[in-house]
């Protein structure tokens, strides 16, 4: 492991000192680009370095910026750490800048802004954990060495201490970053016992950074899954969600599943595994869910197209859209095995599981709604489908149109060229009719020819379940034969209206 003092030099010349191998190597490596990032940094925070160096206090750029500067990523938030209390803090903030605010002074952050430049600066910090809270109670340290080792992981434990722009690794987390592993500071069972919520951020790094964890970590993440009980449904989303939009979920969800934290946080998954057959009458489902996942961000468009990566609505649908399978298999007398309306009930579960979580209404929605039209494509190549199925399909979608379209083709995982050929083609083939009808009809916007006003006024009839009854006729009618223009409409109204008194 390099030195505090070399790691120090070589950030401040920018000129890393040869290694004998590779590690060292790639240790130089980062430190260079950091050095590089670095010297980037908006003027305001050099500014604040020096407003609080020349009071007599210490502060650093501190934690997720810092190892994404290594990484060559310039950093966008500004959280900073300092041996000044938050009285003076919130004094210098003002000295500094045009506002500050005091939201987190319980925790010992101040926030302050000049111009575009925001920063959060917090207390030097010893956190003292409640073993049965969620909350820390929070104690002032006095010295940063103090604070990044009360931080989560050694990647995250570095410091670089303004104006002077040093570099404090205590912990070896610059070395870390350059072997890909994630460790703790101090031991992970008792950070993980401090803060529960670091289990969840353990895969989320994993799977946004692409690094393994250490053992130390994964054994702990297994022993103290059950303590993840006692943080707020809120948390776990946020990580949960940061880990799905990451560069690498796939490797978040294994060690999840691996650890058993999964059979806390989202044992509907976990529980794809039960679903194993050793003697290979179906496939297996885990994995298959997994390779899914794959093939729907692989596509994923670009910013500019309809589904931009990355989408947390298609990546979470993709892993719920077989959870129903293992309540709906059947074994039937001839040997065959059968999920028969898994959609249906996976859907349900989704919605279970997403409402725990504390999901937004529409994000919820929207998951579970692919995760029931998922197999609505399926049978569309042994049979051919009326224009009007076609449209229904498409109003059934909505708004969801195209990434229902990525889910179902990411879904076709067979082995069998011949069988994936045909899908494809059938696939193929549905969403050129899509495009033909759209053209013809716009179809994106289905509604009958007549609105509820026309309705009323036609009918005689005040607001009611009639006109909602009317509408839907009129709504069938337009799935059918498609536009018939506002005169057909009419008198196929009346004549529907007549047979139905």
């Amino acid at each position: 492991m390099l030195d505090k003092d070399k790691r120090d030099r070589q950030l401040s010349t920018g000129q890393p000192t040869a290694g004998t191998d590779t590690v060292e190597q790639d240790v130089a490596r980062l430190l260079l680009a950091g050095q590089q990032t670095l010297a980037d940094l908006p003027d305001a925070i050099m500014d604040v370095g020096r407003v609080f160096a020349d009071a007599g206090f210490e502060i650093a750029l501190v934690g997720g910026p810092v190892r994404d500067a290594f990484l060559g990523v310039a950093p966008h938030d500004f959280d900073l750490t300092t041996n000044a209390r938050p009285d003076d803090t919130e004094k210098l903030l003002a000295q500094w800048g045009d506002k500050t605010w005091s939201v987190g002074k319980e925790f010992g952050t101040i926030g302050g802004r000049r111009a575009n430049t925001v920063v959060e600066v917090t207390t030097y910090r010893t956190e003292e954990y409640d073993a049965t809270s969620r909350k820390p109670q929070v104690a002032y340290g006095d010295t940063l060495e103090g604070d990044l080792t009360r931080r989560d992981f050694t990647i995250n434990a570095c410091a670089i201490v303004l104006p002077q722009m040093r570099l404090v690794d205590p912990h070896g987390g610059v070395e870390d970053l350059a072997r890909g592993v994630l460790r703790t500071p101090v031991t992970a069972a008792q950070s993980f016992d401090d803060d529960p919520l670091r289990i969840m951020r353990a895969a989320r790094f994993s799977a946004q950074l692409g690094i393994d964890v250490s053992e130390d970590v994964m054994r702990a993440m297994s022993d103290q899954a059950s303590r993840l009980e006692i943080v707020s449904a809120e948390r776990i989303r946020a990580e949960l969600e940061r880990l799905m939009v990451s560069p690498y979920p796939r490797r978040g969800l294994e060690l999840l599943v691996h650890t058993g934290v999964c059979d806390i946080v989202l044992p509907e998954f976990s529980a794809l595994q039960d679903t194993t057959d050793e003697h290979n009458r179906h496939k297996d489902v885990y994995e298959h869910t997994l390779t899914v996942l794959d093939r729907a961000m692989a596509l994923e468009s670009d910013d500019d197209g309809p589904v931009p990566a990355p989408d947390f609505v298609l990546r979470f649908a993709a892993i719920m859209h077989d959870v129903g399978k293992p309540n709906t298999r059947r074994f039937e007398p001839d040997g065959t095995v059968t999920f028969h309306h898994h959609e249906v009930v996976g859907a349900k579960m989704t919605r279970k599981r997403m409402r725990a979580l504390r999901f937004d209404k529409q994000t919820t929605n929207d998951v579970t709604e692919l995760v029931r039209l998922h197999l609505r494509f399926h049978g569309y190549g042994e049979q051919s489908w009326s224009d009007a199925a076609v449209r229904r399909y498409v109003a059934d979608a909505g708004h969801l149109l195209e990434r229902l379209h990525r889910l179902t083709r990411a879904d076709c995982t067979t082995r069998n060229r011949r069988k994936a050929l045909f899908l494809q083609s059938a696939y193929d083939d549905l969403e050129r009719r899509i495009t033909q009808l759209q053209e013809q009809e716009q179809l994106e916007a289905i509604r009958p020819e007549l609105d509820g006003e026309q309705i009323m006024e036609i009918l005689d009839l005040s607001p009611g379940p009639a006109v909602g009854r009317a509408y839907r006729f009129l709504l069938d009618l337009r799935m059918e034969h498609g536009i018939i223009g506002e005169k057909r409409a009419r008198q196929e109204l009346l004549r529907w209206w007549k047979d139905n008194q």
